[in-house]
């Protein structure tokens, strides 16, 4: 059976999931959704999806939709996500969750209630170059001492991985962090007990810190230091190195090396080396089957209490 998926949000993350579901077997986008109209029909005709909408909720009422994916500003991905699931449709929503703590934890306890699948695209779980260290964490023959990573952009002004502006302010603290917070308790096994953070100066414009530090431990002893900033001019992503008792690894998006910079092919440890794809892949092999996905919103739920308690600091300080 055919799985029927709308998409909301025909931005620069909306794109790479439609480019990822043209790979998978089985399930079909019907509907697309995002704010400007005509933009929006330019992308639908692009991927051949036949229903196209401003509202949601016009997505939501067409019977044969099955699941939504959201790409949409953070700000509404809790809010949508609750209506997803009172509208009977399986949801995937893009990271993060939320950005106040008490409206992710609304998400979890209605999906809980309901039962249907619920699922946050903390891609790092699904990168090949981490699903390597998993896969050698789970048989033993490696434990976490520390996690460096350094997530680094340069923006000036509100703008998209595509370069186009956005509707909406991104995050250092709940978006970009949120990835490695969730990551660290994921590979170490162990759930986060410390954190601490500082920031730099407020940018006049954007009402954000362009420049954060994290430290968190877990409760096996486990420790990560996360550096975030807008400010830096090159190289951008995000780098993280892991230091084990028996290697050290530095991924980088979807490559992987030692402490010695050998490469280490990991061509092969998933059906494919995109990471969208291999989360798209997890939520309808969830729906299918049935089950609780790898990532499901109750799985990232301490992430943001992490998440909220930073929040909680900094603004103290």
């Amino acid at each position: 059976m055919t799985i029927k998926v709308a998409l909301a949000g025909a931005g620069a993350f909306g794109i790479k999931h439609l480019d990822g579901i043209k790979n998978i077997d089985g399930v079909e986008v019907v509907s697309l959704i995002s704010r400007d109209l005509a933009k929006t029909q330019e992308v639908a005709d692009k991927y051949g999806i036949k229903h196209v909408t401003t509202d949601l909720a016009d997505s939501l009422a067409i019977k044969e939709v099955d699941a939504v994916i959201l790409c949409t500003p953070t700000q509404m991905h809790a809010s949508q996500s609750i209506a997803c699931l009172e509208a009977g449709k399986h949801v995937q929503v893009e990271i993060p969750l939320c950005d106040i703590l008490a409206d992710g934890e609304k998400v979890v306890a209605l999906q809980k209630q309901i039962g249907l699948v619920a699922m946050c695209g903390h891609t790092r779980r699904f990168n090949p170059s981490h699903q390597y260290v998993h896969k050698k964490i789970t048989a033993g023959e490696f434990n976490i001492q520390q996690m460096d990573v350094q997530t680094y952009f340069f923006r000036r002004t509100n703008m998209n991985a595509l370069g186009q502006p956005r509707s909406w302010t991104d995050h250092l603290l709940w978006h970009h962090a949120a990835h490695t917070v969730d990551l660290f308790a994921y590979q170490a096994g162990s759930p986060i007990v410390k954190a601490n953070a500082i920031q730099g100066p407020i940018h006049k414009d954007l009402g954000i810190a362009m420049d954060m530090s994290i430290q968190l431990q877990a409760a096996n002893g486990a420790i990560c230091t996360l550096s975030l900033s807008f400010n830096n001019d090159g190289p951008l992503g995000t780098f993280f190195r892991y230091i084990g008792d028996t290697a050290t690894y530095i991924a980088r998006y979807d490559d992987l090396v030692n402490g010695k910079e050998e490469k280490i092919d990991v061509s092969k440890v998933d059906v494919s080396m995109n990471g969208i794809e291999l989360q798209d892949r997890e939520f309808f092999a969830a729906i299918q089957e049935g089950r609780e996905p790898n990532a499901s919103v109750a799985q990232v739920l301490p992430c943001y209490q992490v998440l909220h308690n930073l929040e909680l600091q900094l603004n103290a300080g």
